[in-house]
């Protein structure tokens, strides 16, 4: 683990809970008078906005022409570029500072999405691995776990558009990448915490598994 501070990344399928067990670990390691910050995948720089765009088909035709979906290789060419630019930033200067930095996906989450998306998943996945070759590692990547059922009810429940990537069918196929994150980040740390419990029992969980991986002590 990093001397000066620690990277720490939640990682599951949409509706997981990333977003909110992310928050909820920073405002536990907060309480405990630890310097903590969260961030984002995509991040909220200039190339992670585009993505965000994307994602959402939220195009200004004037801009952009006519509406349509990015390629699954251009997806991952920015999405690349946007962590690159994220961590140079946003994430080591942090680290440098001594904090621990909690960031809602990074690079498996790439690893995962673009090659199950692609139409040779293998030779993708190898490819997206090369892009990110250079992405800072994380010292701990936290898993949650929750059936790809449960995920799109509260996905239904945010009442928000959806998104690129969420589809049912595209949603089991990843829940099941998930299940065998480690094939895909080989030598990573990485932890699995189920995420189908109340919010607050979850992020008790979230933070037992990185209390125990990464030596932090919580007095929740």
């Amino acid at each position: 683990m990093s001397a000066q501070g620690l990277f720490i990344v939640l990682e599951g399928i949409d509706g997981s809970g990333t977003t909110t067990q992310a928050k909820l670990l920073v405002e536990a390691l907060q309480r405990n008078e630890r310097r903590a910050l969260y961030t984002a995948e995509p991040s909220r720089g200039p190339i992670g906005r585009l993505i965000r765009r994307a994602l959402q088909s939220r195009w200004d035709p004037e801009l952009d022409g006519a509406e349509r979906r990015l390629e699954w290789s251009s997806l991952a060419l920015l999405f690349a570029a946007d962590r690159l630019d994220h961590a140079g930033s946003v994430i080591v200067p942090a680290l440098e500072a001594g904090s621990v930095v909690v960031s809602d996906r990074y690079d498996l989450s790439s690893l995962i999405y673009q090659s199950l998306t692609a139409p040779d998943p293998a030779a993708a996945l190898e490819w997206v691995r090369g892009l990110n070759a250079q992405a800072r590692r994380p010292d701990l990547t936290v898993v949650l776990e929750v059936a790809p059922e449960a995920a799109e009810k509260r996905r239904e429940l945010r009442g928000a558009p959806a998104d690129l990537f969420e589809e049912r069918a595209l949603q089991e196929r990843l829940a099941a990448a998930y299940r065998a994150a480690e094939s895909f980040v080989p030598g990573d740390q990485l932890v699995r915490v189920s995420a189908i419990a109340e919010i607050e029992q979850v992020a008790a969980a979230v933070a037992q598994a990185v209390s125990r991986a990464a030596d932090i002590e919580f007095r929740l």
